[in-house]
């Protein structure tokens, strides 16, 4: 649990944590929007967005490796969606065959092709909390939600919520990994038996967490009833959010990676042709 990435902020002074919230969101949107841009099975253009990625950790001053480790939290997801496509795809030539189960060529690129999809689009969000607090991603969301008060949308209250999330993400888990130690000092046994005997040791954990998590909840309100906390009022802000050379040279790579996706598709379709 150690190795869950998401949701947790990296401390460091770089050229991409001082970039504005509002920027590095609508920026990890757009490189989304890149990677599903990618011809399937036209893995330069993955290439191109994996480059994009190390450069940006580079930048950021973020270890790659706790970039990677990210990738822990989906592993399951990512491998049962590649077995899927491996044994139960008929489309393409056979490769081999085995009692039901037919490999195809069609089926391995196809699973190729859907885990790089996912992998990318986790990294890429990984690096949007690794390097944005919740208080600042929190300020940036409403920021860019701020039009949807006018049909009367709780924008202030959503980034709160969001936020506050982001920060108890690391929270949990913690408190998770220390009811586990403590149940296992007590003899608990959570790696041996099959799966619906593992599901059955998880009880004495799960009842845990979740008391504690609504205590954490009720201390944290009433913590913020004696400060007097109002969220639907106009708030003043200690730190403003303002658009500087950093966030308009992040605006234009990551613009330069979306047309360098479409041209390698375009080149893809003529190599194809």
């Amino acid at each position: 649990m150690k190795d869950v990435t998401f949701g947790q902020y990296y401390p460091a002074k770089s050229f991409v944590h001082n970039m504005d919230p509002r920027i590095k969101i609508l920026a990890t949107i757009a490189y989304i929007v890149g990677v599903f841009l990618v011809t399937p099975f036209h893995f330069l253009g993955f290439a191109a967005c994996l480059i994009f990625v190390a450069v940006v950790t580079a930048v950021a001053k973020v270890p790659f490796l706790r970039v990677l480790k990210s990738i822990k939290a989906i592993l399951f997801i990512v491998l049962f969606s590649a077995v899927l496509q491996i044994f139960f795809n008929r489309q393409g030539n056979v490769l081999t065959e085995f009692w039901v189960i037919k490999i195809t060529d069609y089926g391995l690129l196809n699973a190729g092709y859907i885990t790089a999809r996912i992998t990318l689009i986790v990294l890429g969000a990984s690096l949007l909390t690794l390097t944005t607090s919740p208080v600042e991603l929190a300020d940036g969301i409403e920021s860019l939600m701020y039009p949807l008060k006018f049909i009367k949308f709780p924008v202030h209250e959503f980034a709160l919520i969001m936020s506050i999330a982001l920060r108890f993400i690391p929270t949990l888990l913690g408190e998770t990994d220390r009811i586990i130690k403590a149940q296992k000092a007590r003899g608990a046994n959570f790696e041996s038996g099959n799966i619906f005997k593992r599901a059955k040791a998880l009880i004495p954990v799960l009842i845990p967490l979740l008391i504690s998590s609504f205590r954490r909840a009720d201390e944290l309100a009433d913590a913020m009833d004696a400060r007097c906390y109002g969220g639907s009022k106009q708030r003043t802000r200690y730190k403003k959010l303002k658009i500087t050379y950093r966030d308009i040279i992040g605006a234009v790579v990551v613009a330069g990676l979306i047309v360098g996706v479409v041209f390698l598709n375009k080149f893809y379709v003529v190599l194809a042709v």
